[in-house]
């Protein structure tokens, strides 16, 4: 019954931060939207690991919300920048591919730091498979989520969420333009 208040809000927290940080909308619904491949990762391992849904998976799939976000919002974070750098360098309405290319450049410039904290969670994890005594079925049960969820969280920042940025980049520029030329 907690779970069903706790989840909610932290998704709501999660949101409302992401809201203060970009002051936009379209952000906030790009990261929670990348949530569910984060999820399916987790449910992926789950079922590979015969683990039923319990409390300890949803604590699990809470940290690994928090950290699949992370992940998001420093890859949009370095698309944009590098978007806005090529629009300000063009200085008119700019080709889908000159986004996309811009797109891919700043998924370059943050794979290390992705990939790098992906491995971290995830080695930092994996040895608590292998331990025994008090409480370390419930803390497989904590970590068998984020480490499935990390791995399709990192593939989905990685490939999805750069061309993804790029597209609603050059539908909002597209927008720009066509309400600067309607007040002519």
């Amino acid at each position: 019954e907690r779970l069903a208040l706790v989840v909610p809000a932290t998704l709501a927290i999660i949101f409302f931060l992401l809201w203060l940080n970009f002051r936009e909308i379209t952000a906030p619904l790009v990261v929670l939207g990348m949530l569910p491949f984060a999820i399916t990762g987790g449910v992926w391992l789950l079922f590979f690991l015969g683990y039923n849904l319990s409390v300890a998976v949803a604590v699990g799939f809470i940290a690994l919300a928090g950290v699949a976000a992370e992940i998001a919002v420093l890859m949009i974070v370095f698309v944009e920048r590098e978007i806005r750098a090529e629009v300000k360098g063009a200085g008119a309405a700019l080709a889908p591919a000159r986004l996309a290319k811009a797109a891919a450049r700043g998924a370059l410039l943050r794979a290390r730091p992705i990939v790098m904290t992906a491995a971290a969670v995830i080695l930092g994890l994996v040895p608590i498979f292998w331990g025994s005594g008090a409480g370390a079925d419930v803390m497989r049960r904590i970590a068998a989520p984020m480490v499935g969820g990390m791995l399709t969280t990192t593939l989905v920042a990685m490939l999805v969420l750069p061309p993804l940025w790029a597209a609603l980049a050059a539908r909002r520029l597209s927008r720009q333009h066509q309400a600067k030329g309607g007040e002519r």
